[in-house]
């Protein structure tokens, strides 16, 4: 199992943090991870993106110029690392903010309404666990309970509180793209 992933967004949106999830959740089931940020000087606001590898073998590199998945929380994101999505891959794109559809035919897309489904639980900050949910629902590259164990570990025992909010948003994502 391999999966190359490119998490992009402007900085504040989560996309350092849901990639940092992932290669945590990823190396707890014992797989070979690696985690690569990217982001400007601005950091909220600013432009920020991050590469991450889960695998079963060893990692050569962690630099990625193509990738099976990209996940865009912004239009820039998208005009950016849309044409770097493997042929055959999945692209994400957070639809509340992004009004423009995908231009290309040979991946897999889904929209994923984001903000929304933040707004619906009354909190902004969980709109990047809304797209890790629905990536986590099309890839299954981790398990979700991983992924909350990672949470838990980042956020700490004092932040311990807001583990069932994030898990409900995981669930509204991942529910956002079954068909």
């Amino acid at each position: 199992m391999l999966w190359t992933n490119i998490f992009a967004g402007f900085g504040g949106q989560g996309v350092l943090l849901i990639g940092q999830l992932l290669a945590l959740a990823g190396m707890n089931e014992g797989r070979e991870v690696s985690w690569l940020p990217s982001y400007g000087p601005e950091m909220r606001g600013g432009t920020a993106n991050c590469s991450v590898v889960v695998s079963d073998e060893p990692i050569a590199s962690p630099v990625l110029s193509m990738a099976d998945c990209v996940i865009a929380m912004n239009t820039p994101s998208l005009d950016k690392f849309e044409s770097c999505v493997n042929p055959g891959g999945k692209l994400f794109i957070n639809s509340s903010i992004i009004d423009k559809k995908a231009t290309r035919t040979d991946i897999d897309v889904y929209y994923v309404p984001c903000n929304e489904i933040a707004d619906e639980l009354q909190n902004p900050k969980v709109a990047n666990m809304a797209m890790l949910g629905a990536y986590l629902e099309a890839t299954k590259a981790v398990e979700v309970q991983s992924i909350l164990d990672a949470l838990l570990y980042k956020l700490g025992e004092k932040k311990a509180k807001f583990i069932p909010l994030n898990r409900e948003a995981i669930t509204k994502g991942a529910e956002s793209i079954r068909k």
